[in-house]
């Protein structure tokens, strides 16, 4: 049980969801608390940072893809950014890649989304 979320908002309704550590069945239940807030909130666009996730199993997958059908009927999104390999590879095997728009970083993420870090 050894993970951290961090929410961020990103424009009017984006927001970007950093998980920091392993990605399992103890801290899924915690991702999905973060995306239905989120949601709560407005949200249409979400970007589930994972660039500092060590390891990610199918729960968290599930909670992800639950999260884009909260958002679809929204006219939103949820996408991902994820640089390392054996991450990416998972949702390559599980042809996730497919649904999911996976950005290599969070400024990648936030030029496709057309926003402008805070402050700028």
């Amino acid at each position: 049980m050894n993970f951290r979320l961090r929410t961020e908002q990103l424009g009017e309704d984006a927001y970007a969801i950093a998980f920091v550590g392993e990605a399992d069945p103890y801290s899924a239940p915690e991702l999905k608390r973060e995306l239905v807030e989120a949601v709560d909130r407005g949200a249409r666009h979400i970007v589930v940072d994972l660039t500092e996730t060590t390891f990610i199993d199918s729960t968290t997958l599930g909670v992800l893809i639950g999260g884009l059908k909260r958002l679809k009927p929204r006219g939103g999104d949820l996408s991902l950014v994820c640089a390392d390999p054996n991450i990416r590879k998972i949702f390559e095997i599980t042809l996730l890649d497919r649904i999911f728009t996976i950005d290599a970083s969070l400024p990648h993420a936030r030029e496709r989304l057309e926003l402008t870090p805070a402050g700028s």
